[in-house]
């Protein structure tokens, strides 16, 4: 029989790992459309992941999800921050393209779904592009409350947690970002 301190270990370790798994896909979306790399999404995420486990897997299973998203918006912003710095110093390195055209984006070059009608297929296209264009050019903070509450499905609490704001500036960053996407998408928006 194991003693009582090797079950609760076993138990809190459990739980961390069936919390993960939960948010695993939500916040690859989140990095991925904020930072459009699916390598470094997945790299961003996993980082989350590991700071939240050494750093706050101890404390109450109630605050990892407002922590982890946290730690998840401050390393996109790390990541941000790191490849504007990034982009100057390399754009005196790479020669400009003779056509002034920026290079293929991967994302474009991947298979569509197999039972997709081709006009539905492109109609899809257009607007998810769109949709993640017009939430990529959303305000940060608005850009935030969208994807926590919108992607993530958190209530106004936990996603003020998350962002380390009042209730108040959730509803007004949220309600700004449905507003600007619903002026900018049109007859998308449904």
């Amino acid at each position: 029989m194991r003693p009582a301190t090797d079950e609760h270990a076993l138990n809190a370790r459990r739980a961390m790992d069936q919390f993960l798994a939960g948010v695993e896909r939500q916040a690859f979306r989140i990095a991925q459309i904020s930072v459009r790399s699916e390598a470094d999404a997945l790299d961003i995420v996993q980082d989350a992941m590991i700071r939240l486990v050494k750093s706050y897997g101890q404390r109450d299973e109630s605050e990892w999800k407002p922590l982890f998203f946290r730690i998840l918006r401050n390393r996109i912003n790390d990541h941000l921050r790191h490849q504007t710095v990034r982009n100057r110093v390399l754009s005196w390195f790479v020669p400009p393209r003779p056509d002034g055209s920026a290079p293929p984006d991967p994302l474009d070059a991947a298979p569509a779904a197999a039972n997709t009608r081709p006009d539905e297929q492109v109609s899809m296209d257009e607007t998810m592009v769109e949709l993640e264009q017009a939430v990529r050019d959303l305000p940060g903070r608005q850009r935030e409350a969208f994807l926590l509450r919108t992607i993530e499905g958190m209530d106004v609490a936990t996603t003020a947690r998350a962002m380390g704001c009042s209730a108040g500036s959730v509803k007004t960053h949220y309600s700004r970002a449905v507003h600007s996407l619903r002026a900018i998408l049109g007859e998308h928006w449904s």
